[in-house]
């Protein structure tokens, strides 16, 4: 999965909106306003690893425990919480596993908006 393919799949999920406010070499992706994932574009103050295309994700604790144990290509998010944030190496992983993950963090985000709204994206 490339950087496109990610952002494309991103977008199609219902309700996602995606903006700037970090600078413009991360583009977040929100559900309601709440941030679910992060993704790098490339360069700026935010490189690491060799510039390694990455993606920050929010899931459950246990969840992001099990995920970094298991893919060296999942590690604790840089510049985010790290209990409840991985970065993702997703040019690493089979493109199912990435879009499965993606999915996973929007429903996390919408599991937790008020009823009235939850409703919408069920």
């Amino acid at each position: 999965m490339d950087i496109e393919q990610v952002r494309e799949y991103t977008l199609s999920l219902f309700g996602v909106t995606e903006d700037q406010p970090f600078g413009d070499d991360i583009i977040t992706f929100r559900l309601e306003g709440k941030i679910f994932l992060c993704l790098w574009l490339g360069g700026g103050k935010h490189d690491l690893n060799n510039s390694e295309h990455r993606f920050a994700i929010k899931l459950l604790p246990e969840r992001n425990e099990e995920l970094r144990e298991c893919f060296s290509a999942v590690t604790p998010a840089w510049h985010w919480n790290k209990k409840h944030w991985s970065d993702v190496y997703y040019e690493q992983l089979d493109n199912s596993l990435v879009e499965q993950w993606i999915s996973e963090s929007y429903k996390l985000i919408a599991s937790k908006l008020p009823k009235v709204i939850r409703l919408k994206y069920v």
